[in-house]
This record gives C-alpha cells, structure tokens and sequence, in this order.
C-alpha cells in the first residue's frame, strides 16, 4: 500500500483529474459516499440526526455529499459551513448546491461566536462528521476552524481524509485537533497516521478507493506511462 505525504497525495490528485481526465467532482462524491456508509452504520446503532461541520475546502465538499446522502436517508443532518456559501467554489460549491437544492438546511458561521454556538449545538447528534479541514493544513489553526475544533462535542465523530488539526506528514496536532473515532482516507493512507500518538486523534482508519489509480501516485510507473502517450502521438 502506498502511504504519501500531503505534496505527494496533491500530486497523485492532480494527475488524475488534470492528466488522466477524471472529473474531480466523480473522486468527491465517491469520497462523500464512503464517509456517509461509515456514518449510516453507526446511525443504525443509534439513531438520531447527523451533524455535519464543513470548512470551504475540498474536505467541504466531501461533507455536503454526505450530507446530501443523509437527508435523502431521512437521517435529519444537521449542516454547519464555517463561513457563507457564496465563499465556496468548484466543487465544494457544486455539492453544497445540490444540497440545498434538496431541501437540506444550512447553517452559515461566519463569526468564531457563531460557530462554538453551532458546533455546540450539536451534541445531541448521533454521529459528527468533521469536514473542516484536510491533508494541506500545517501551522497552528486559527480562526473559524480552531473554534469550531475548541468547541467540538463529546459524540461519536467520523473525520473525513484526516481530523481536522492534524498535520498529515507529521502526526502531531496543528495546535488543537479533533479525536475522532474513525478517520475515513482516501484511496493511499497518510505518512503522518503512522506517527507516535497519531492514532489518539484518528481513531479507527478506514482507508477508501474513490478511483484515483495507483500509477498516480508512483513516480517511476507514472513516468512510464506518460511516457507511452508521448510515443504513441496521444492527447490528454
């Protein structure tokens, strides 16, 4: 199995979408999809609404497919974006849309008051699902998204990639980080999930196939192949 650091895993996304052609939006909700399988089934162990914290990332995005998928499920999600959706772009903007389009409500934070009010707010959830941020996050958290983590819940949290804090090569805490319960990564697992004390913060890991192949993150076979494009005359 591959484990990258966060440039590599950028680098294997980037040929994926950009070289390869596979639609960043395709790698998203395949993403969201298996954080909303994780969530369904502890949902099914105790039933209650879905509270969903998203940053304006990627991560974002992941979290408003699962949360699209949790109001299709019936499973009253309980969405928080920290900051205003006319903020997000590409495809956190994409999925965020589909949601709201849905019927699924939105609450927008855009104060570090409002946000320790609306995380708090949620303690009374089933599950947590942590979208704030992801596997680019070094240096200390600050702003919207160190008062969302300070005021983090005690319930059963699923993290989405990576919990929210963590920096993905080192291990250690960004400051402040969330202590999940199961952090769902996706398609190569990270070169920080394997350092000392790691594991307090991401709990179980579920390490996921959302479509990115492993040529993408291999340096030499990638060469390899792009190499078979030159000489064939083919375009990407």
């Amino acid at each position: 199995m591959h484990v990258l650091s966060a440039a590599e895993m950028r680098e294997a996304d980037r040929r994926c979408i950009e070289e390869l052609g596979i639609p960043g939006a395709v790698l998203m909700n395949t993403a969201g999809t298996a954080v909303f399988h994780e969530v369904h089934a502890r949902c099914g162990q105790c039933p209650g609404p879905v509270g969903i914290v998203c940053g304006k990332g990627n991560n974002g995005g992941d979290g408003f497919v699962a949360a699209r998928l949790a109001l299709l499920a019936d499973m009253q999600p309980r969405t928080i974006l920290l900051g205003k959706a006319s903020e997000l772009r590409g495809d956190a903007a994409l999925f965020c849309g589909v949601y709201r389009r849905l019927g699924g409500s939105l609450i927008e934070a855009t104060s570090e008051d409002a946000v320790r009010d609306a995380v708090g707010d949620l303690a009374e959830s089933s599950v947590l699902v942590d979208a704030v941020l992801g596997t680019g996050t070094q240096g200390e958290v600050r702003g919207l998204s160190r008062a969302a983590i300070e005021a983090w819940p005690a319930g059963y949290t699923v993290a989405v990639d990576v919990p929210s804090g963590l920096d993905a090569d080192t291990g250690a805490p960004c400051g402040c980080a969330i202590r999940a319960d199961v952090t769902v990564t996706f398609q190569f697992r990270k070169r920080g999930f394997d350092a000392p004390g790691a594991a307090a913060y991401t709990g179980r890991l579920e390490t996921v196939d959302i479509g990115i192949p492993a040529v993408c993150a291999d340096d030499a076979a990638w060469a390899a192949l792009t190499a078979t494009w030159a000489d064939a005359g083919k375009t990407r």
